[in-house]
């Protein structure tokens, strides 16, 4: 272990003594230092314009350091000829791939691209930015926008390595600077031949480049020159000296393997004419140095090399360079200790005298001391070996761990000391340290350590001991102990009494299910700490999430765990009862009234009964609401949601006895029975109670005659189950499952109606969707199942067939790709139905699939055909401008008559009247628009003159379809033009019934699904018009009552609110009717509901206090206020003489004294304010009885701190004084000091000629800012005035 060098104490008193003495002799100096002169020390600003007889304006400390900035952005322009452009379409520009291109070019390179076109058609592109992303992008722009040509330049095989440059660099550089790709074949591939691509004037400036660089390595050479090896230290000379030399000298490289690498060729390269005569003073050094140099061989320890050698070899290099010869060391895995030297003759007695001097000026001793020690030896990072090492450099200390002994390493002149300081330390630290073992189970031993290190870093800090714990893998009984022996024994003592007690603790797995560790964990884990807080001898550990476990484990003394226990047991028994939860099916489209506007419903719900309701999403098909909390408040909300419903729609509830024995039966697995049933009866809501609880109540709701329908079959359901039920199953295609089901369930009720059996398809979500089950009596079952076969049967059979279908309704049935052939697929088992090609002028239709299907397909496009021919067009006469209000939100209301009337409904164009893109056309012109001709007849025809009770083409709504069907759609449309009602409302509440931003008005619209229009305020008119769906109008104008009515109750309590009371009081009582922080007033105001002005300060009438709220509240607000005003006219004001010296202890600290006093004795205290003209008086005002009690409470603190006043002014007279200038001319040790000149220039403005130093008190030489300046022509002594 190497040391490091600090500080001791010792070497710190011999630096400081060192640093006074220094210090002292500086502080001379300093003073007779000459004082800077004016211009160096405050440097003039520079002018900024030339003087006017055009001399260069001086450098000074202000310009010197200015230097230009450059630029970081630079811009270039690149041409791409027109027989080059590799897009060369002219009508495209700026679009197409080409300026996609350009898009990614400056998203890739983050350089800005201009593109223009030449007269030439050729492109001019200018790239703009930094100059790395300019080339980037030119070399871009090159490769993607130019179309591309190739060549090939051949070169010399070991040239190639130049032009690739270090780590590909130069190849880099060469690309980017021609925008060219350039491909050299690699180092195994014998061709020479480098493949260029590019544009044509890239590809011959990067041609000329390689074929430069190629030219330059032909004129260099490269020589190898076969040297012994021992002979290499001769030619590079002492720290390579002589091979640097010979390098300048010739210009040429040379390579001298270094003394590790076992190579004796030398690598001379560069000019032929450099190389050569690099070569001639090599072998003219070896020729010399292999005639006249001898060798000698020493034997030296082994153990001594390295110092032969030297750090970094540099001994050897330093034996070189004064003897002239190399020493040459054998390797150091050799066991060989000849070393040999190798030079001249009369050299060789003086290297041979530094070989031995340097191997034996180190030696290597040892000093005992025990391992455990070694640390304190060492101290905290070294602080201890730091004299040592500071004092002697050279010597290295090494420690070795396990070993009882110090190695030491240095100058054999050093190492005595070294040695004996070693010594000394050691004796000292084994006379006052200790150790101590002791044993400790190593289960208790991360306890021992605790939390982040916590206990045993306090025992560490405590007893200024060291503790070594042994890690877990070692599974080691025995604790380290060592110190100051006293520390020990305490430590170890502390250390066995927490074992102790750790081994009488009871450690308790308490089972808690995962789900609910994070809530007793809490948020940042604040519950878990409360808990920890009330047991703080306990111990608890949550398993980690990634565990799925859910053993919570406590550790700590038998009384507190059970306690710790049984309180975490109640925590998790209260969160199971607060984690029972229900589902309730609400139909889906009362969610939103369950929710409420702004979910005002849901939120008073949940508020009230404590509980959490989550909906399903809007886009879920669920019908679920999810309550969760205790038992009983989920029961409460429950009811509270099912009664919303039933108020909203004509709900039955309705409650069938079925045995508890047979619901998981009769709900089916994943409840494929019991969703049947619903399905099939509209939707209603089948609720069974929870598995297990023996109730037989079942619970149906929905509309009252699906309920009974649902009843009737859940009820046939179970007694088939009781008698004896049967199940089969069956397969078939999904697509047969519409047709056996028939349209609206007919074919499947005729087979149930006959056999008694329960017929269940699969649902969308289930696995298995060609799974077809059958329920009921055996002979039921196997009834329906030969029914169903023999239906699946015959839809197998897939049979061909033709029918005859007018060419003109083909359109029909082909018109939005096929629409109305795909439904009747889906509802016939999959027929296929093939019209004939457009054109081809045929009537034949081919229908193919199962026979029964094909026929069923047959008769519904009958009976399609026929409503096509006994269709009638019909005109529904509406104004346009209610043809948005009939189509309704997104079309809804046209698509529902559409839908329940069997119609087609076509709107008109839209025409826009004056003032919406125009005036209106003509009729004329409408006319000829409309029909889309433009010829001469048509024009004449429309000329003609024009009916006025016509209706307006834009008001017509066509309907086609039968004629009943027709007419009830007419009936429909008419029953959704919106009509209006006007109401009387007063003026003056408009604006209440408007709302803040119209929030009243919008919500009633939004209530009532009408347009409500409040007249404008100029018009003073008190008709509100209200538009809308007849059956919504009353609504709408009961609510605009009610909402009158409420405005004018509102409005006369305003009324009544405004009553003014005015109370004439003294302005000195206004501070104690308002109070401190306003408290009495703010108390009078909420006691009596009024609000309470005083007058401001402005105000003519100060004593006029007026009070606005109800008659009867102002009057017994104006009481108390009197009251208040009786009972301060009652009190007396009374001054004293108090010494100012104690007013700010009776004050007390932010005035706490003298809050004390004035609450006590119910009295206002007044002290003078700074600079009044009696500084000792104060005023007590109050009654008279308490301002007396609390004068002599007074007088008697004065007393008491005048005497405490009196006796620190007796001290202070013996004190030194503090503001004395007679002692600041003397330090602390009593030596005269030097009175401080200041800061000292010389030349200064006011020292030569007549000027003088500026005067501060002068507004002329110090003008304020914004202040005149009176001109002068006086010089200032800060240089001439630039104002």
């Amino acid at each position: 272990m190497s040391s490091v060098a600090v500080l001791t104490q010792e070497s710190f008193n011999e630096h400081r003594s060192g640093l006074v003495a220094e210090q002292a002799g500086g502080s001379s100096s300093a003073g007779d230092e000459e004082a800077p002169a004016y211009k160096d020390a405050f440097p003039p600003l520079p002018e900024k314009a030339a003087s006017p007889e055009g001399t260069q304006e001086p450098v000074n400390a202000w310009t010197s350091k200015i230097r230009p900035l450059k630029s970081s952005v630079i811009t270039q322009v690149f041409h791409v000829p027109l027989e080059e452009r590799k897009y060369k379409d002219i009508n495209q520009f700026g679009e197409g791939d080409q300026a996609k291109v350009c898009v990614d070019i400056m998203h890739k390179t983050g350089a800005h691209l201009e593109l223009s076109m030449a007269k030439d058609q050729g492109l001019s592109i200018m790239v703009s930015g930094k100059l790395d992303a300019v080339m980037k992008a030119r070399k871009e722009i090159v490769s993607r926008l130019q179309t591309q040509a190739s060549a090939t330049v051949a070169i010399p095989k070991e040239h190639h390595r130049f032009v690739i440059g270090k780590n590909g660099e130069k190849l880099q550089e060469l690309e980017l600077k021609t925008a060219t790709k350039i491909q050299i074949p690699r180092p195994d591939d014998p061709s020479n031949h480098i493949k260029i691509s590019g544009t044509k004037e890239g590809l011959e400036k990067a041609k000329h480049e390689i074929l430069l660089i190629s030219a330059e390595q032909d004129k260099r050479a490269v020589e190898r020159v076969n040297i012994d090896k021992v002979f290499h230290p001769f030619i590079t000379g002492a720290y390579n000296k002589q091979v640097a030399d010979m390098m300048q000298e010739t210009g040429a490289r040379i390579n001298v393997p270094p003394p590790s690498v076992n190579k004796t060729e030398i690598v001379i390269t560069g000019e032929k004419e450099q190389v050569a005569l690099a070569v001639a003073m090599i072998k003219k050094i070896y020729e010399g140095k292999q005639k006249n140099a001898t060798t000698i061989a020493v034997e030296v320890k082994k153990s001594q090399h390295k110092y032969v050698i030297g750090p970094k070899g540099n001994t050897l290099q330093e034996i070189l360079e004064k003897t002239g010869v190399s020493v040459e060391i054998p390797p150091p895995d050799s066991n060989s200790e000849t070393v040999i030297l190798r030079g001249e003759p009369d050299r060789l007695g003086q290297a041979l005298t530094e070989v031995y001097a340097k191997a034996n000026s180190y030696t290597v001793s040892s000093v005992v001391a025990p391992s455990w020690l070694h640390r304190f030896i060492i101290g905290k990072k070294g602080q201890n070996l730091a004299k040592i090492t500071q004092q002697m450099p050279k010597v290295h200390i090494e420690f070795t761990e396990g070993e009882d002994k110090i190695t030491l390493e240095g100058p054999t002149k050093d190492m005595q000391m070294v040695q004996s300081q070693m010594e000394a330390i050691v004796t000292d630290l084994v006379s006052r340290m200790d150790y101590l073992e002791i044993s400790v189970d190593p289960r208790f031993h991360r306890h021992l350590i605790g939390k982040g290190g916590a206990n045993i870093n306090r025992i560490k800090d405590l007893h200024k001991v060291s503790v070594r714990i042994p890690p877990d893998n070692e599974k080691s009984h025995l604790i380290r102990i060592e110190g100051d022996p006293q520390g020990v024994q305490e430590a170890s003592k502390e250390l066995l009494e927490l074992a102790s007690r750790m081994e009488n603790e009871r450690t308790k797995d308490l089972i808690i299910e995962q789900r609910f560790h994070r809530a007793i964990i809490g948020q940042k884990g604040e519950k878990i700490k409360d808990v920890r807080d009330k047991f703080p001898e306990v111990i608890i550990n949550f398993p980690d999430p990634a565990a799925k476990s859910d053993i919570v484990q406590l550790r700590g003394p038998r009384n507190e765990v059970e306690k710790c226990c049984k309180f975490m047991a109640k925590m998790v028994a209260d969160m199971v009862e607060n984690g029972f939860f229900l589902s309730v099916p609400i139909f889906k489209q009362f969610h939103k009234n369950i929710i409420g506007k702004g979910g005002a419903n849901i939120k008073k719900i949940r508020e009230e009964t404590n509980t959490r309701i989550d909906l399903p999403a809007e886009n879920s098909n669920s019908e679920m609401i999810v309550i969760t909390g205790k038992k009983e408040n989920c029961e409460a909300a429950r009811i509270r949601i099912l009664s919303i419903q039933k108020e909203l729609a004509n709900i039955t509830e309705m409650e069938v006895s079925i045995p508890s024995k047979l619901h998981n039966s009769l709900i089916g697995s994943k409840g494929r029975f019991v969703r049947s049933i619903m399905e099939e009866c509209g939707g209603v809501h089948i609720h069974f109670p929870t598995e297990g609880s023996g109730i037989d109540t079942v619970t149906i709701r929905g509309p009252a005659e699906e309920v009974e329908k649902a009843k009737k079959q859940l009820l046939s359901l179970a007694q088939d189950k009781q008698t004896k039920s049967h199940t089969a199953e069956l397969k078939a295609k999904p697509e047969y499952h519409k047709f056996l089901i028939g349209k609206g369930g007919g074919n499947i009720r005729k087979v149930r109606d006959s056999t008694g059996a329960r017929i269940i398809f699969p649902t969308p979500e289930d696995e298995d969707q060609e799974l077809i089950t059958v329920v009921g009596t055996e002979e039921a079952v196997r009834e329906a199942q030969r029914e169903l076969e023999e239906l699946i049967k015959s839809l197998d059979n897939v049979v061909e067939d033709v029918m005859n279908v007018d060419p003109k309704h083909h359109r029909y049935f082909v018109a939005r790709r096929g629409q109305v052939l795909r439904d009747i697929a889906d509802e016939y088992g999959g027929v296929m139905v093939s019209f004939p090609r457009s054109g081809a002028n045929s009537d034949k239709v081919t229908l193919k699939g199962a026979k029964d299907c094909v026929e069923a397909a047959k008769k519904r496009m009958l009976e399609i055909i026929e409503d096509l021919d006994a269709q009638v067009t019909m005109e529904c006469v509406i104004p346009q401008k209610f043809h948005r209000s009939i189509m309704g939100p997104k079309g809804s209301r046209i698509q529902g008559i559409t839908r329940d009337h069997n119609v087609q409904i076509k709107f008109p164009e839209r025409v826009d009247g004056p003032g919406k893109g125009g005036p209106a056309a003509p009729p004329a012109e409408a006319a000829v628009q409309e029909n889309g001709e433009a010829n001469g007849e048509m024009v004449e025809e429309s000329a003609a003159p024009v009916d006025p009770a016509a209706p307006k083409k834009c008001d017509v709504i066509v309907l086609s379809g039968r004629k009943e069907r027709c007419e009830a759609a007419v009936e429909a449309l008419k029953a959704l033009v919106p009509v209006t009602t006007e109401v009387e409302v007063p003026f003056e509440l408009h604006r209440y019934i408007i709302g803040q931003k119209g929030s009243g008005i919008r919500k009633m619209m939004d209530e009532f699904e009408v347009n409500i229009q409040v007249p404008a305020p100029e018009l003073q008119s008190d008709v509100i018009s209200i538009t809308g769906l007849a059956n919504h109008l009353d609504r709408a104008k009961e609510g605009l009552l009610e909402r009158v009515k409420e405005l004018t109750a509102e409005q006369e309590d305003r009324s009544l609110r405004s009553f003014k009371l005015t109370i004439t009081v003294d302005p000195k009582y206004h501070p104690k009717i308002i109070g401190r922080k306003g408290a009495i007033i703010t108390n009078i105001r909420t006691e009596h509901d009024v609000n309470i002005q005083f007058p401001d300060k402005n105000d003519d009438n100060q004593d006029q206090i007026t009070i606005t709220g109800y008659e009867h509240k102002t009057t017994a607000a104006r009481d108390a206020i009197q009251a208040i005003v009786d009972e301060l006219e009652e009190m007396i004001s009374e001054d004293i003489t108090l010494d100012a010296r104690v007013h700010a202890r009776i004050i007390g600290a932010r005035g706490k004294g003298i809050r004390k006093i004035m609450d006590e004795f119910k009295v206002d205290l007044r002290f003078p304010q700074p600079g009044a003209a009696d500084p000792n008086q104060v005023f007590v005002t109050g009654r008279p009885e308490l301002v007396d009690e609390a004068i002599d409470h007074l007088l008697n603190l004065e007393e008491e701190y005048m005497a405490d006043v009196n006796e620190n002014e007796s001290k202070m007279t013996y004190m030194k004084p503090t503001g004395d200038r007679g002692a600041s001319s003397m330090d602390e040790g009593g030596r005269e000091r030097g009175s401080s000149k200041g800061f000292v220039v010389r030349e200064a403005p006011w020292q030569t000629g007549s000027e003088k130093a500026p005067d501060m008190s002068s507004s002329e030489d110090f003008p304020s800012f914004g202040a005149p300046v009176a001109a002068t022509n006086k010089a200032s002594p800060w240089g001439p005035k630039r104002f």
